[in-house]
């Protein structure tokens, strides 16, 4: 800690010893902040809102013009379950679609796949075929509405889906609204929902970022995601370095294409976990902000403010929300909301107090979704831009997140960049060593969970009324994929698998072929063969 008069002075002042304590994620926390802990000059390390290098946020009136997009991740069993879940929560005031799929969607199999047998529905909503996506989205205008899709290894599918949706709908690509997550390098990592190797991995984002800065103007092809990097273990500095990491891999793969920087760095979104730390949480963006646009402006530069501009959307909940007294997380979520609004987010998400059991019902849907309202509405928080900017402790706090933020995107450099990293197993090592130094510190109640390992109660008020998957509907899925593909053009679809097997082993972009597919009703299943026939599938590293 640095040498500071003022609070030595206080010091000095007092009876106790005075312990330096720590945020969640390890940084030590002054005692008392001062002007003194402040560094650089306001418009260097500051600025106001909507200005370089937007560490109070990448619009000038943020929250003033309109609060934050209000989601909340639904999804689950077939896709007419979800069809009436969104509508249902956009009857109480939510602002923007969030899609979570199933396992076997994820990964590239169809729900009659040997291997998707018992996870069809089970933990978000199957879709097979552009039938399904059409089912998801009936009756709901996508020209009004912001749909995030949680997706990534057949993320470029799922794109292709809502395109044609749309173009059912006859609303044009250009009107589309939205994002896709389509963040793959932290598959390798955090996640494991991968079927192709690192490299074509990225081929696919590049095309689909191209394809969308050329077609869809208004939507957002990828969501770089530190969220997953937190929710396995990794600290909060580690979240934004390896999230900004990535990112760096995103953008150099684009450019390798001749593409210019300005030409698609204003539609890259980013996407995070909020934790209940608040004032670690809202550094956490605001460094990240700063630390974004210092990027873009000095490694690429940039010359779009729209392109310095770090947009994310975050979710309240996560690995933070626990089975034992369940009632709790509906108060770690609302500070984690809280956090979020501190911080600048875009777009929130905020999850159900029962989802460390299973899906959300309709009604703890319904509390998170009022718990944003609360804060937004009630709370005094959208009256004025950037709260706690100016906070002595807050930018001290900020920008010691962005030192050791820093610091490890210096050694990821060092050793190549994130692609080298992951196929070395060296980031997942990095994890997992944090990971199992807070599961110690848990156990031996170094580091509190309230009513998990301090002020447990077992009164059994634990007790829920909770979501249950009907295996019985796997059954109805998996009739209806069957009459698909008996009333379906064969011939439409074969030609146009061959016509993308040939375009994978070529260089052309491939999100047109995958829309031709699509649009030939041919599954998620049948495409994603025909490319994993050309591009092989990733193995894990073993690290010792």
């Amino acid at each position: 800690m640095t040498d500071n008069p003022t609070r030595d002075r206080w010091r000095k002042n007092l009876n106790v010893e005075i312990t330096v304590r720590r945020t969640s994620s390890g940084l030590p926390v002054l005692p008392l902040a001062t002007p003194e802990d402040l560094a650089g000059a306001y418009e260097d390390n500051l600025g106001n809102p909507g200005e370089f290098p937007y560490t109070r946020g990448p619009y000038p009136t943020m929250y003033l013009s309109r609060p934050w997009t209000m989601r909340q991740y639904a999804g689950f069993g077939t896709p007419e379950e979800t069809n009436i879940r969104y509508k249902y929560l956009m009857e109480h005031g939510g602002t923007g679609l969030s899609v979570a799929f199933d396992l076997p969607s994820q990964i590239g199999l169809d729900s009659d796949d040997p291997m998707a047998e018992d996870e069809v529905g089970r933990v978000g909503v199957a879709i097979d075929s552009l039938e399904d996506m059409e089912t998801v989205f009936k009756d709901i205008d996508l020209s009004k509405v912001s749909t995030s899709f949680t997706i990534n290894a057949t993320a470029a599918i799922m794109l292709a889906m809502y395109i044609a949706v749309g173009e059912k709908q006859a609303v044009p690509p250009q009107k589309l609204r939205g994002t896709i997550q389509n963040d793959m390098l932290k598959e390798f990592v955090a996640r494991g929902t991968w079927i192709f190797p690192p490299r074509p991995s990225l081929r696919l984002i590049a095309d689909s970022i191209i394809y969308c800065s050329e077609h869809l103007p208004r939507f957002n092809p990828i969501s770089i995601a530190g969220a997953h990097f937190r929710d396995a273990g990794a600290t909060a500095m580690q979240e934004i370095a390896f999230t900004l990491a990535d990112a760096v891999e995103y953008v150099q793969s684009v450019l390798e294409r001749g593409i210019k920087i300005d030409e698609f760095a204003p539609r890259l979104s980013f996407f995070f976990y909020t934790y209940t730390d608040i004032f670690e949480e809202a550094a956490k963006y605001r460094a990240a902000r700063r630390m974004w646009a210092r990027l873009v402006k000095e490694r690429w530069d940039a010359q779009d403010e729209k392109s310095m501009a770090f947009r994310f959307g975050v979710v309240c909940g996560g690995a933070s929300l626990c089975a034992p007294e369940p009632m709790n997380n509906i108060v770690r979520v609302a500070y984690q909301v809280l956090a979020s609004a501190l911080g600048g987010a875009q777009s929130v998400f905020s999850c159900a107090y029962d989802e460390a059991y299973a899906l959300p019902t309709a009604e703890t849907t319904r509390l998170a979704l009022r718990t944003q309202q609360v804060c937004a509405e009630e709370a005094g928080l959208t009256n004025t831009v950037d709260p706690l900017g100016g906070s002595w402790f807050l930018e001290s706090l900020t920008d010691a997140m962005e030192e050791q933020a820093g610091k490890t995107m210096d050694k990821i450099a060092e050793l190549g960049g994130m692609v080298p990293c992951i196929e070395k197993g060296i980031v997942q090592k990095w994890i997992a060593e944090e990971a199992y130094q807070t599961e110690l510190k848990l156990h031996r109640g170094e580091k509190v969970w309230v009513g998990v390992n301090k002020y447990r109660t077992e009164d059994g008020s634990d007790r829920l009324i909770v979501h249950h998957h009907d295996r019985n509907k796997a059954s109805d899925k998996i009739s209806k994929l069957k009459k698909l593909r008996k009333e379906r053009s064969t011939e439409r679809v074969r030609k146009s698998l061959d016509a993308l097997k040939q375009a994978c082993e070529g260089d052309e972009n491939l999100m047109p072929y995958v829309l031709e597919a699509v649009k030939a009703y041919a599954t998620v299943g049948e495409i994603n063969s025909v490319m994993k026939e050309v591009f092989g599938e990733f193995k894990e590293p073993v690290f010792i």
